[in-house]
């Protein structure tokens, strides 16, 4: 396989299949090929006959991960950044080693003369993970892992916060899985130690995850400024993805129009949209990890975050239905820091979250939505308040609406249906609830009257409840009985 190339890789040197299986790579014996990048290539690999390793035992540990970064053929300046990158990781390998970071047994340059390529690449010899994250979010997520995982990330992110670094690439590509679960933060090559508040990095970055500031940050003469909280705003995305089955927050078909979107929240022109699967306590975690400003992100600490999930923890333990501590509101912070009109604005984004999967609240009583039609059939036209979401073409999950099992149970993630409807949708209904649950939406608009619709055959359930909010029509529909009654 031929690897991807990095940034400025202009060299177009092949490095297919550096090391054969059974090559030796110092004290280890490439065994298979488990990865490769712009920059560098992961093999697994065994100890060679006659290792001896006390830290593991006479032959040190079953097997290792070696990570060769060529330096042949570069250019002057690509080669000095292959260097730097691993004296990073290194450096903190040696000064930060903690159960939730990957370990750096050791590393080396190896000479290899037969093989240009590699001859004289940097080589570290790591802890061999059973998979990554990325990995686990392809195949699906047990809904009883997720925290567990969150809160590994959050404990691996604290030490490192805590020792003086910023790990500065924070993606579930790099949160690794040990053979017992065990979560282990990976890939330290953009990793920075701190001067005070902030370190700086190379103008380089996994764009998914870079908070707003980056995009606009000065490139200076010692990189791109970096601070703690950069890591946060990936691990609010990494939240995003662990439960909306690997979906970014921000809408778009590449990285860069992500990117443009989250500029646009950072600018304050456009609101955070999480996904209905999202439940309310870690809708409302995600959400302060992604204030729109370093500012607003800076008192959520990695280790104030994973307070926060032991003490949900503590109070499910108490027998809670699960969404977290009492009272906990699934917050979703304004895109600017002050002024009547971004509480006007996080007020609404706060009720957005709410119909969207968010904890329900009793708000009060109905209301009449101005230019309702009385219609006297059964068919109800989806209406999202949301402009942004109102395009009948654009069919984005990010715009998508729940409907409920129960109207009667607060409008949250675990009682929304499956099935997913858009603005336009037109749906056939069948009575209509009042009384039910108050819901409100963006415009500030409350009902308690729900009606009952049809679901397309096949669908896991024949039925859900829609939001009188979410439809400018009443058709003239008998009375539903009270579910449950």
């Amino acid at each position: 396989m031929t690897p991807p190339r990095g940034p400025g890789d202009t060299t177009g040197h092949d490095r297919t299949e550096l090391l054969p299986p059974g090559r030796r790579v110092g004290g280890w014996v490439v065994t298979e090929l488990i990865g490769a990048g712009g920059w560098s290539t992961v093999y697994a690999a065994r100890p060679a006959q006659g290792r001896r390793d006390g830290a593991d035992g006479p032959a040190g540990p079953a097997e290792v991960a070696l990570k060769i970064m060529p330096t042949a053929g570069l250019a002057p300046r690509q080669a000095r950044r292959i260097v730097e990158s691993a004296h990073r990781e290194v450096a903190l390998g040696r000064r930060a080693g903690h159960p939730r970071l990957i370990g750096l047994r050791e590393s080396f340059v190896l000479a290899a003369p037969d093989l240009p390529a590699v001859d004289g690449a940097i080589v570290l010899v790591m802890e061999r993970a059973a998979g990554s994250l990325r990995e686990l979010l392809d195949a699906g997520v047990s809904g009883a892992e997720r925290g567990r995982l969150i809160a590994g990330i959050c404990e691996g992110l604290a030490h490192l916060h805590r020792s003086g670094w910023v790990h500065a690439d924070l993606k579930p590509e790099n949160i690794l899985l040990g053979r017992d679960g065990s979560v282990k933060l990976s890939d330290f090559g953009l990793a920075t130690e701190l001067t005070g508040t902030h370190g700086y990095v190379p103008p380089m970055g996994t764009l998914d995850y870079l908070p707003p500031e980056r995009w606009r940050a000065p490139l200076g003469e010692l990189g791109v400024q970096v601070r703690p909280s950069a890591d946060i705003w990936a691990l609010g995305i990494v939240i995003h993805e662990v439960f909306a089955s690997g979906a970014s927050p921000f809408p778009g078909a590449t990285p860069v129009a992500r990117g443009a979107a989250v500029q646009e929240y950072g600018d304050g022109r456009a609101p955070l949209r999480m996904d209905l699967a999202v439940p309310p306590f870690w809708r409302a975690l995600a959400a302060d990890c992604l204030a729109p400003t370093h500012a607003a992100r800076a008192p959520h600490t990695a280790e104030s975050l994973l307070a926060r999930i032991a003490a949900g923890e503590a109070t499910r333990d108490r027998g809670t239905d699960g969404a977290g501590p009492p009272g906990t509101e699934a917050r979703v912070p304004g895109p600017r820091d002050a002024g009547a009109g971004r509480r006007g604005r996080a007020r609404a984004a706060v009720l957005a979250a709410v119909l969207c999967g968010a904890a329900g609240a009793v708000l009060g009583s109905d209301a009449v939505r101005e230019g309702v039609s009385a219609s006297p059939g059964g068919t109800v036209k989806v209406f999202n308040a949301e402009r942004g979401c109102q395009d009948r073409a654009d069919r984005d999950r990010q715009c998508s609406l729940g409907l409920a099992i129960d109207p009667l149970r607060p409008y949250a993630a675990g009682n929304v249906v499956p099935t997913r409807v858009w603005h336009g949708d037109l749906l056939t209904a069948d009575c209509r609830l009042p009384g039910g649950q108050p819901v409100i939406d963006e415009e500030d608009l409350r009902s308690t009257l729900w009606f009952r619709v049809r679901l397309p055959r096949g669908s896991a359930y024949p039925a859900a409840w829609l939001p009188a909010v979410r439809t400018k029509d009443r058709p003239a529909l008998p009375g539903c009985p009270v579910p449950g009654g």
